[in-house]
């Protein structure tokens, strides 16, 4: 199972945002040149965050981005949603059929590794997050 790049910038800008700075915005070039990835790429991955409500935009000199909500409430599975939505990751020929074993055994996994990343806060790794 993979993940695209782009959750993988979503993760470490959120973690960033949560450990280093939660109560002041952080402009796109700094979180870009943190990652090594272009502003304009990052700007398409901040509106995802965004659209998701877990992050805000913030207008004017000292401007950028910043959480919006409690920050011990973020949880990986809300970065991923908002980065890749909500579609399962295996499709069982096409279909949903509760009568196929295959997918009781798919569906039974994605629930578990779904319910890990959503107990899982990024204010655990906050901690141990580089400054």
């Amino acid at each position: 199972m993979k993940y695209s790049k782009a959750t993988n910038y979503a993760l470490h800008t959120m973690l960033h945002l949560v450990a280093i700075a939660p109560d002041k915005p952080v402009g796109v070039q700094q979180l870009a040149d943190k990652q090594g990835v272009s502003p304009t790429y990052l700007s398409k991955i901040l509106t995802k965050l965004v659209k998701a409500g877990l992050i805000e935009s913030v207008s004017g000199a000292g401007g950028g981005y910043q959480l919006k909500g409690r920050r011990e409430d973020i949880s990986f599975l809300d970065i991923i949603h908002a980065v890749e939505g909500t579609a399962s990751l295996f499709d069982c020929c096409g279909s949903q059929d509760s009568r196929c074993a295959i997918h009781r055994v798919m569906l039974a996994a994605e629930n578990a590794m779904e319910q890990k990343l959503k107990e899982t806060k990024m204010i655990e790794l906050a901690d141990a997050w580089p400054r």
